[in-house]
């Protein structure tokens, strides 16, 4: 009777880890992630511009929605403002870009890591939503702009996600 014959233990690769277990080459588990990284970086950017246009179309909103007079106020309402809106839009797209740099390394080093990507984007876009409530501003003015803030993350969630879908599946392209 041969060793392999008196172990009881079956060895299977782990599937939950983005291995293919029907495929010897990946199976091993000594591989690179595949990603394009042309693909997820494009889609980066694209968010980058997109959340800067919601931040954008969102200030001008609740300006008027709101009839918010940025030059008498302070805190969050002056995020409203026409000065305050170079600010504004450039930090949107740069937590876009801030989230593709995150989702890229989660794909290199963590197993899963579209879950660890969702923990990340849920509890920034929750501290940045609820964070006006903090500042002192009138109520309305700190519910719209969370509200503003809490849809940049959404949209910058569910669009880097995609993009890092779409750079795991035509990493071969």
């Amino acid at each position: 009777m041969s060793k392999l014959d008196s172990d009881p233990t079956i060895h299977l690769p782990r599937t939950d880890d983005g291995l293919d277990p029907h495929n010897a080459a990946t199976a091993t588990g000594h591989h690179a992630p595949r990603i394009n990284v042309t693909r997820l970086w494009a889609g980066g950017a694209a968010t980058a511009v997109v959340a800067a246009l919601i931040a954008l179309v969102g200030a001008l909103v609740v300006r008027a929605v709101l009839r918010v007079d940025p030059a008498a106020m302070e805190g969050v309402a002056a995020a409203f403002g026409s000065r305050a809106l170079t600010v504004l839009c450039p930090v949107a797209a740069s937590a876009a870009l801030a989230a593709t740099g995150i989702g890229h390394a989660l794909m290199i080093g963590t197993p899963r890591p579209l879950g660890y990507f969702g923990w990340f984007v849920g509890l920034f876009t929750a501290a940045a939503a609820l964070a006006p409530l903090a500042m002192g501003a009138p109520l309305a003015i700190a519910l719209a702009s969370g509200a503003v803030y809490l849809v940049i993350g959404l949209a910058i969630g569910s669009l880097v996600s995609q993009a890092m879908i779409s750079a795991s599946r035509h990493a071969l392209d």
